[in-house]
C-alpha cells in the first residue's frame, strides 16, 4: 500500500513537471480563454507542425510569454496576430487570413476538387459508351 502511495504520488508531481505552458493563468477568465484560443492558432516556427501551445520550444516559451504580456496590456485579438504576421509572415497563423497573397491557399482546392471531378465525370461516360462484351474470353 505504501508502494502505491509513493507511486501515485510521483505521478502527480510529474504530470506538473511535464507541463509546457508553465505561466500563472490569468484572473480574469475570459483572459485565459482568449490566451488559450490564441496560443492554439498560433504555429510554432521551430516545429512548424505544432502549435505554441504544444510545444517545449524556447521559440514557442517566448511566443507565449509575448501573446500574456500583449494581453495584460489589453490588445485585442487581431493586433496580437497582427504583430505575430509582421514579424514572422502568414506562416505563423495555421489559418492564414484571406488576402491577395494567401488567395491560392484558399482557392487551390476547390480548383483541384472541381478538375478531380471533370476528370472522373469523362471516364464514367466513356466507359458507359463502350460495348458490353456478353461473351467469355476464349481461353475462360
Amino acid at each position: 500500500m505504501k508502494l502505491l502511495t509513493i507511486g501515485v504520488g510521483f505521478f502527480l508531481l510529474i504530470s506538473t513537471a511535464l507541463a509546457i505552458d508553465v505561466g500563472q493563468s490569468f484572473d480574469d477568465p475570459e483572459l485565459q480563454h482568449r490566451y488559450e484560443k490564441i496560443i492554439a492558432e498560433v504555429r510554432c516556427l521551430k516545429c512548424q507542425n505544432q502549435t505554441i501551445k504544444d510545444s517545449n520550444a524556447f521559440l514557442a516559451s517566448d511566443l507565449r510569454r509575448e501573446i500574456r504580456r500583449m494581453l495584460e496590456e489589453g490588445k485585442t485579438d487581431e493586433e496580437i496576430y497582427d504583430f505575430l504576421v509582421a514579424r514572422y509572415g502568414d506562416f505563423a497563423l495555421y489559418r492564414p487570413r484571406t488576402s491577395g497573397r494567401t488567395l491560392i491557399l484558399w482557392v487551390a482546392p476547390m480548383i483541384f476538387l472541381v478538375f478531380g471531378a471533370v476528370v472522373l465525370l469523362r471516364i464514367v461516360r466513356r466507359r458507359m459508351a463502350l460495348p458490353i462484351d456478353d461473351e467469355p474470353a476464349e481461353g475462360a
